[in-house]
């Protein structure tokens, strides 16, 4: 409901025309929750009530706009329409039915995250693959800013390769969790995507690809941080191979016992990661263990068991 309100509050903007988003909320409130009526509905009742309270042509309202071409760097406001170009970054698996595919899109000043409705009805993107995002709006969660693309958007295939600009970053902190979706997976052999449950999102039912990685949440004190690691990282890290964990899997006849293994190798220990930030993620290029508060812990614990030293007489 929250993104219809921004969808509509924008395009009449764009008319000239301010409509308050509480007006757009509590019509979509009563439509949705007290009546039962489907949101597409719901939203094309609310369009055509403002239309006819403003006298706008419906032919107006929905014409197709040309928005501005943006960089995704320059992206810092809620509720607008842009148009960018660039490279699908990475692609993540959707935790929802009304998001067909979610991810990272990336251009020379940066990355963004994007999000695909269903019901949008557009075509698939491709990991690795550049395209023009027109007509998309732009959306503002915690401080994070995305991009959404929804009926009016369009996805255009282009030829020129686009180099993704990226920023180096180093944390450190105590893993405190590796989260599910790590260890030994398989992936699609269509669109990479890992596969949940031995389906892929996009293509169903596949044979998959075995792959190595470990998705892990670090802690400083003061703040969290999501890590990835893809295979090349994650052998060197722990010392086992897509070969060994292939073998550990088939032994125990649960692939899950990689993931226990990785856990038990990781989890209280502290450690230094560098690579690239990619929206909440450091993509790890390194990481090494962390001895400064090793050494702080060891001294605390020297500290306040040192015997007290008796004074002369």
């Amino acid at each position: 409901m929250s993104e219809i309100t921004t969808q509509i509050e924008a395009r009449f903007l764009e008319l000239g025309v301010k409509v308050e988003k509480s007006e757009i909320e509590a019509k979509l409130d009563q439509l949705i929750n007290k009546f039962k009526v489907p949101p597409e509905e719901a939203r094309r009742n609310v369009i055509n009530y403002f239309l006819k309270k403003h006298n706008i042509p419906k032919s107006e309202f929905f014409t197709p706009r040309e928005t501005p071409q943006v960089k995704a760097s320059d992206i810092k406001e809620d509720g607008k329409w842009v148009t960018l170009r660039g490279k699908v970054v990475q692609l993540w698996e959707s935790n929802s039915d009304s998001i067909s595919q979610v991810g990272l899109f990336g251009d020379e000043s940066g990355t963004i995250k994007f999000t695909k409705w269903t019901k949008s009805s557009l075509p698939n993107v491709e990991e690795g693959k550049n395209y023009l995002l027109r007509n998309v709006t732009t959306s503002e969660y915690q401080g994070q800013f995305s991009i959404k693309l929804n009926k009016t958007s369009e996805i255009i295939p282009i030829a020129e390769n686009v180099e993704v600009g990226i920023t180096p970053t180093e944390f450190s902190g105590a893993i405190v969790d590796v989260q599910s979706g790590s260890g030994l997976i398989k992936r699609c052999p269509e669109c990479n995507r890992a596969l949940v449950k031995g389906a892929c999102g996009e293509h169903g039912k596949v044979e998959g690809v075995y792959d190595l990685r470990i998705k892990a949440v670090l802690d400083d004190g003061e703040k969290v941080q999501d890590i990835l690691m893809n295979r090349e990282i994650t052998e060197a890290f722990t010392g086992i191979t897509l070969d060994k964990a292939k073998e550990m899997a088939t032994e125990a006849l649960d692939q899950g016992v990689v993931l226990d293994v990785i856990k038990n190798k990781l989890v209280g220990r502290y450690y230094v990661v560098a690579g690239r930030k990619l929206d909440r993620f450091i993509l790890v290029d390194s990481i090494k263990l962390d001895v400064k508060p090793i050494e702080e812990d060891i001294a605390k614990i020297l500290a306040a068991t040192a015997m007290p030293v008796a004074m002369e007489a």
